[in-house]
């Protein structure tokens, strides 16, 4: 891929993240593609890509909800690493600064860092072995997911989420 064949982000249109009924844009289902997710102001968030940028906007609405209202993208017919990174690298280019920390977008949800000062002196008791931190760590992110799904709820999203039970006991909440 030449530069010439890189669409500018700004020639892209901008696609509502969540339609009237709630739900994901269905036609990045499955694809592979470059995408560029923006806040309600339409201020580029994140540059990112994928092998399913469905799958992925989900992962980030849960991440990052207040920062997820519009998307761009531009799906790939044969795609390969190099071809996705120089796309990325010229949309955040072409948007003229470096983006926040990717991590809080791609890594799972770390509760640990989420916890109330009960939850905290609950885990750190000294009496507490790994299974009863584990246990601990479990009920936080249940807690967190619960805040996330009802927040998630009043923004309309009507997309079936649902987190990996089996990374709770370790802090963590990701997308099944």
């Amino acid at each position: 891929m030449t530069a010439q064949d890189i669409p500018a982000l700004a020639s892209l249109d901008f696609v509502p993240y969540l339609n009237s009924e709630g739900q994901l844009p269905e036609q990045f289902q499955g694809k592979v593609g470059v995408y560029a997710v923006f806040d309600q102001a339409k201020t580029l968030q994140f540059v990112g890509f994928s092998r399913d940028v469905s799958l992925s906007l989900k992962q980030h609405l849960v991440r990052q909800l207040d920062r997820c209202y519009w998307v761009k993208v531009k799906t790939v017919d044969r795609p390969s690493r190099a071809v996705l990174e120089e796309i990325r690298a010229a949309w955040i280019e072409e948007n003229g600064s470096a983006l926040g920390d990717d991590t809080s977008w791609t890594q799972p949800i770390q509760v640990k860092a989420l916890m109330t000062p009960e939850e905290q002196a609950n885990y750190q008791n000294p009496i507490h072995d790994e299974v009863a931190q584990g246990k601990v760590l479990k009920n936080v992110a249940r807690r967190v997911e619960a805040e996330i799904l009802a927040q998630l709820k009043e923004r309309g999203v009507q997309s079936e989420i649902r987190f990996n039970p089996k990374i709770k006991e370790e802090g963590l909440l990701d997308l099944k």
